[in-house]
């Protein structure tokens, strides 16, 4: 086998965590258009990776249906959607709690997310990865939430299916015997077709439940302040398992203070095993820079910044003093997290 100059394989050179994202730019191990529900999308621009055991190639930059997208008023929210299309973004996130009127943003009249999403996605929706969320943790309400869901999203199914915001006093043996056997049900129906969890307060418990149970994906508060350690605790139990992981809370409350937009997004992309980095986008100009930035580092797949030095400068702002999704009580869109 070939070596290059400094002796080592391109085997293992496409092993190396910076080298498998480059020679994935190279050689086109990930093509960067996917195959989903059998049509090819073939916008180039944006690298996309495989989310895990899912099979699913993900872009690098996927779409939040939260409080920044919620912002959006009635003939813009329209706008902020077909852009991302456009821009090759792929995966869209919502939940049913993701409320116009619970959040008091866009105006009672405006669409909620889901319904949103149901609107203008519809004619896409062979060529997108669409993921929402249940809000209760009874088992005997997720069939009927989800379905509930699905009609105001006009599909017969979510490629992923998301328990929302899991907590450290979720009790992972109640999940085990309640909402994870309903959600393997759902799951074996075509309902959904992969399951995970979402977190953004406990890295301890989103560990031991990758650890324990079978999920596909996770979505995971992850960012340069390394509040609340899901880098160094729950990553690692997820890429052993070959679990999909998308960060979230990337840029909220950061931006415009020590660190810029590029810096934040690359940290988390340059983590071996995160797959995208979810973003909620109010108005067009945030969505388009986050695009470019998107296209800029699928170029190459390997990150310029100095992990150590941005975690280092972005230390101060780990807590709630700083983030207000780490507050208690914070409304993750309808839902109060303690």
């Amino acid at each position: 086998m070939k070596k290059n100059r400094s002796g080592m394989t391109r085997r293992k050179f496409i092993q190396s965590s910076a080298g498998a994202v480059a020679a994935v730019a190279a050689y086109g191990l990930l093509p960067s258009s996917a195959n989903i529900n059998g049509l090819k999308d073939t916008k180039p621009e944006i690298l996309r990776r495989k989310l895990g055991k899912t099979g699913l190639d993900v872009s690098l930059l996927s779409f939040g249906g939260g409080s920044q997208f919620l912002r959006n008023p009635n003939g813009e929210w329209e706008q902020v959607l077909e852009a991302a299309i456009e821009g090759g973004i792929n995966l869209f996130d919502t939940a049913s709690s993701y409320t116009s009127s619970s959040m008091n943003l866009a105006g009672p009249k405006s669409p909620d997310s889901e319904d949103r999403y149901g609107q203008l996605l519809t004619k896409h929706r062979n060529k997108i990865i669409l993921s929402t969320k249940l809000e209760s943790r009874d088992p005997g309400k997720a069939k009927s939430e989800l379905e509930a869901s699905l009609k105001r999203m006009k599909t017969d199914h979510v490629d992923i299916l998301f328990i929302h915001a899991i907590l450290p006093t979720d009790n992972t043996s109640e999940i085990e015997k309640g909402l994870y056997k309903t959600m393997i049900s759902l799951k074996e129906s075509g309902l959904t077709k992969n399951i995970g969890f979402s977190s953004m307060d406990s890295a301890e418990r989103s560990a031991e439940l990758i650890e324990k149970l079978d999920f596909d994906v996770v979505l995971l508060a992850m960012n340069a302040t390394n509040h609340g350690n899901f880098i160094s605790l729950t990553l690692p139990a997820a890429r052993k398992k070959n679990v999909g992981v998308i960060a979230m809370k990337t840029l909220r409350d950061i931006v415009g203070k020590d660190a810029t937009a590029k810096e934040l997004l690359e940290y988390v992309w340059s983590q071996e095993g995160v797959s995208s980095a979810l973003v909620g986008h109010f108005g067009i100009k945030s969505l388009q820079e986050n695009l470019q930035l998107a296209r800029e580092f699928s170029k190459t797949g390997i990150s310029g910044i100095n992990k150590k030095e941005l975690e280092q400068r972005m230390a101060r702002y780990a807590g709630p003093h700083a983030l207000s999704w780490a507050r208690p009580g914070y409304i993750d869109g309808g839902l109060a997290v303690s």
